[in-house]
């Protein structure tokens, strides 16, 4: 594993030159990537690894176990997130406005969509002043089908999350939107 990989901590002071890594971790998968690292590279700074190794490898777990009920519906995440962002704005969006809100290219928003049109799901129109731009909607029968999912999607979020108590969530919740403030906007400033 590489730096994206896993995580570490710092520089072999504090708890973590004991073995044990910053949160008490010595269990986990990253864990170990950061013994091996420091066994190899004993100076070698390898703190952002204890975070971003973790974020990633979290994600792909989450991936692989898959979101079940989106799977029990037939939809992917990416398909449901541009239900959702539909549901949820509460009015029509073009492709290009559906891309930002799902941070998804606008060649997979337009497979998606068709896939979505083809179901019955969604809906698209013309502009009357732009033959060039296209709004999509929901259906009835969209919209069912989201307001039907979000309940049970967000009690299986809950029992993948049901190791930390509120406190803990609290804080993780706030700890990633910082995070995630942070790289958007920095991201943000390298695109423009």
């Amino acid at each position: 594993m590489t730096a994206t990989e896993g995580p570490a901590a710092a520089d072999g002071d504090g708890p973590a030159a004991d073995g044990e890594l910053p949160g008490g971790s010595r269990g986990d998968t990253v864990a170990a990537v950061v013994r091996q690292w420091r066994a190899v590279h004993p100076g070698l700074d390898t703190g952002p690894m204890e975070v971003i190794g973790r974020i990633n490898r979290c994600a792909a777990l989450l991936q692989q176990a898959e979101d079940a009920p989106l799977r029990r519906a037939g939809l992917t995440r990416p398909e449901f997130d541009l239900l959702g962002a539909l549901r949820r704005t509460g009015h029509e969006l073009t492709p290009s406005e559906l891309a930002r809100e799902t941070f998804s290219s606008g060649a997979a928003v337009t497979k998606r969509l068709k896939q979505l049109s083809e179901r019955g799901l969604v809906e698209r129109r013309g502009d009357t002043r732009d033959r060039r731009v296209a709004h999509v909607r929901l259906t009835d029968s969209g919209r069912d089908l989201v307001d039907g999912i979000l309940p049970a999607q967000l009690a299986y979020e809950t029992a993948v999350l049901s190791g930390l108590d509120s406190p803990e969530l609290g804080e993780l919740a706030a700890l990633l939107g910082e995070l995630l403030g942070q790289l958007e906007g920095r991201l943000g400033a390298l695109r423009a």
